[in-house]
């Protein structure tokens, strides 16, 4: 594999000379082949040759004359090759060569291997620095380009050097008669070889052994970003070919051990299966426009095994888990899906579980990735739209036509309604071997948080950026809306309340716009806010001119959102952490910068009202989480107090956070929030929170010692401990670089006052009711 400083200083002069060494052996071979052809062979054909010696000299001569056609074959193939790859380098070396030369202009510095930094880091201007000043998205696109150059570089190379080794190391005794007029060429071939490959394996069903799942596993992650691969295999093995496989895997009735010995191979060959399967659906070639019109037709039908007979779509969810489907297949496939399931419930009025449930057989093993078996469709449904962020989007802000074949007729379900509220989701058989709905309810989860970011729910946070739109604020809205119009939407749900805590924590900006707000019911935002979600380089309200002076929410909304999310573990922590991390990218944008002027005589007011907000979104969390412990658990014993004792631990998850793009991305039992930053790029006070030490801020306990202490002293510790950790972003804006010791001192001491005395002002009679299972009934 090509690396950076490889391309940039490669010279292709060997490479240009074998090309015109080629070329002209085909010049030479082409005459060859002349002669061979009209006068070698026409005359052992007009030959009249008798016995013994006509069945073996004139096939003899025919062979050879055929040997120089497929010599000239193959030197062709060798140069179209070589001289392809050569362009392909070339261009390669030529657009990273640019990315090089532009770097300095833009003040960004290349290192040696490819390492891009600032080209003069902003600590280290001077007073009047005038140059260019980098953005994280300017380092992004940076990167991005050296990315493209050495991909195109070493996509060349593997298909080169394949091609190469074809040709000239298969029959030692004979020419290739393989053409390829193109690099190009070749990759399309190696590609319908390797489908051709996988699909002889399929064939074997599940009396394939270890060994060949182990071979199909590698030619998927060999092709797995190759498109045309994945459109041969998938045409290779058709729509109800992938189906008919996988139930045919998942049937425990017909002996096979794989199931039962290879779980991990079969994990991993339902996410290659899946990711194989997602890019295909992005062509819209005529065929395979067709497989996906057959596929979904077949999703209401029986997959008939030996022991079992699970649906279509059953089966093909499960292989929707993993990979981006194509937007208008999902939205397709999961309108057909919900239409069936609803027609199979007689309209809802049997439960979900009825349409999918086993009856007369085996349950059908389809999902090996964990979690549960399968069963539900919805279940890989709800996966798929969390790994597309569009297509979810429009999917929970659309209505699904149940009756698309009946134009007389207006009959159309809310999807965001019926999966949040009205569908009855079916227990799951987990891996623990229990029944449970939070299989589904974490899947729904997934589909939500990337309908409402943006971004696939387990997208790698590097990189990512603030790409919110006004369509996901949309649905964002109406998870505000249903979740905290009552806590029991959340406590019914179980696995759903990490999901809620990131995304609360990726509009922490606008809750914190909305609680600025005295009046509970006004959704008119407060004048010269220093909160809210805008385009960074536009500067325009985000979510469009309609919300420049208006709320996304109205304070009531905000404080019974995030005191429901709050009152689970997991909410509270993911909310905490990212009001922190907030809190402290606003003193950097609004706050007087660190060493503008004595600290006296700055005008501290809006850094004041953000840590005054910061400091209520705090006390919001801890008091709804402290009194839902109270509910759930009696006071003074074991559990109490260990919950009341991890009340404290998120922040360890904002410390040593990653920022990039205007977003910050939570590290520990947070992972995979992201946090909306005030400005893009991060200044003294949030490097000085990420840099601080987590165990010297998080309240520790000894598991012994916590357990000897009352439930009511530990809360007070607990308590306390919350009270100091909202004191941190205004320590980190005094700690920031640029102060002098007696500014320092006095900022840290007037700013944690304020949040001290701020920390009173949420009224408990705002706050949701901790949720009492007992009271509410059985989860449903």
């Amino acid at each position: 594999m090509l690396k950076f400083d490889q391309l940039l200083h490669a010279t292709f002069g060997g490479l240009d000379e074998a090309v015109t060494a080629w070329s002209e052996t085909v010049t030479k071979l082409e005459k060859t082949k002349e002669k061979a052809e009209n006068g070698l062979r026409v005359k052992a054909d007009k030959a009249n040759w008798k016995g013994e010696n006509a069945g073996v000299t004139q096939a003899f001569v025919r062979k050879t004359a055929k040997e120089f056609g497929d010599a000239l074959t193959e030197a062709t193939s060798i140069r179209n090759v070589l001289r392809d790859a050569s362009s392909e380098f070339k261009a390669a070396k030529s657009a990273l060569e640019k990315v090089v030369e532009g770097a300095p202009a833009k003040g960004i510095r290349i290192d040696a291997d490819g390492t891009v930094g600032y080209l003069i880091h902003p600590d280290r201007r001077s007073e009047h620095y005038d140059g260019p000043k980098p953005t994280e998205a300017d380092f992004d696109a940076t990167r991005a380009e050296i990315k493209s150059a050495l991909d195109k570089a070493n996509d060349a190379d593997d298909v080169a050097s394949r091609a190469l080794r074809g040709l000239v190391g298969g029959d030692k005794n004979n020419f290739s008669d393989t053409s390829y007029d193109s690099l190009k060429a070749a990759s399309k071939a190696q590609d319908a070889e390797d489908a051709k490959a996988a699909y002889e394996i399929y064939k074997k069903g599940d009396d394939a052994s270890p060994a060949d799942i182990d071979k199909l596993n590698a030619l998927f992650k060999a092709n797995a970003d190759d498109p045309y691969f994945a459109e041969r295999f998938a045409l290779e093995v058709g729509p109800k070919g992938s189906m008919q496989y996988w139930a045919d895997m998942g049937d425990p009735s017909d002996g096979s051990r794989l199931g039962i010995d290879h779980r991990d191979k079969l994990a991993e060959l339902q996410k290659n299966w899946s990711l194989t399967l997602a890019s295909a659906t992005h062509s819209h070639s005529p065929e395979m426009e067709q497989w996906k019109a057959d596929l979904i037709k077949a999703g209401a039908e029986p997959i008939q095994t030996r022991g079992t007979h699970p649906y279509g779509f059953q089966v093909m969810s499960s292989l929707m888990r993993v990979g981006e489907f194509d937007d208008k297949f999902l939205k397709d496939y999961g309108n057909s899906l919900v239409a069936t399931e609803r027609k199979m419930t007689y309209d809802g009025r049997l439960p979900a579980d009825r349409a999918w449930a086993t009856t007369g057989g085996m349950m059908n093993h389809v999902n090996w990735q964990g979690g549960d078996m399968g069963q539900d469709p919805m279940i890989g449904l709800m996966e798929a739209l969390g790994h597309n962020p569009k297509a979810s989007t429009d999917f929970f802000n659309s209505d699904i036509d149940l009756t698309p074949d009946n134009t007389s007729d207006d009959k159309k379900l809310n999807a965001f309604d019926y999966f949040s509220k009205d569908r009855k989701w079916p227990d799951e058989l987990t891996d623990k071997g229990d029944m449970s709905k939070e299989p589904g309810y974490n899947a729904l989860g997934h589909a939500l948080e990337s309908a409402t970011t943006g971004h696939a729910y387990d997208a790698d946070p590097e990189g990512l950026k603030d790409v919110r739109t006004k369509d996901n604020a949309e649905v964002m809205q109406k998870v505000v809306e249903r979740y905290g119009s009552d806590p029991k939407y959340m406590h019914r749900q179980p696995g759903i309340d990490d999901s809620l805590g990131k995304m609360g924590a990726a509009y922490i900006d606008e809750f914190n716009r909305s609680l600025e707000q005295e009046n509970e019911t006004s959704t008119q935002e407060m004048p010269h806010s220093p909160f809210g979600a805008r385009d960074n380089e536009k500067g325009e309200p985000r979510f469009g001119k309609e919300f420049e002076d208006s709320l996304l929410w109205n304070r009531k909304d905000a404080v019974s959102f995030l005191g429901t999310v709050a009152q689970s573990e997991n909410g509270h922590a993911t909310l905490s952490a990212a009001q922190s991390l907030y809190t402290t990218s606003v003193m950097d944008e609004v706050a007087p910068k660190p060493g503008s002027g004595p600290a006296r005589e700055l005008d501290l007011t809006d850094a004041k009202t953000n840590l005054r907000i910061g400091a209520e979104t705090h006390a919001i969390l801890d008091k709804a989480r402290m009194d839902q412990i109270d509910q759930q658990y009696a006071i003074d014993s074991d559990e109490h107090k260990k919950a009341v004792g991890r009340t404290t631990e998120w922040v360890k998850f904002g410390v040593g956070a990653v920022t990039a793009g205007g977003v910050a991305a939570l590290t520990g039992g947070a992972g995979g929030a992201l946090v909306p930053l005030a400005a893009e790029t991060v200044g003294g006070a949030v490097t000085t929170l990420i840099g601080m030490e987590a165990d010297d801020i998080a309240e520790k306990y000894e598991e012994d010692d916590l357990l000897k202490k009352k439930s009511d002293d530990l809360k007070d510790e607990a308590l306390n401990t919350g009270k100091q950790n909202a004191l941190m972003p205004g320590q980190a804006y005094a700690r920031a670089d640029g102060w002098s010791t007696a500014d320092a001192n006095y900022l840290e001491e007037e700013l944690t006052k304020y949040v001290k005395d701020s920390r009173g002002h949420v009224r408990d009679d705002s706050l949701p009711d901790p949720y009492d299972e007992k009271k509410d009934g059985k989860v449903t």
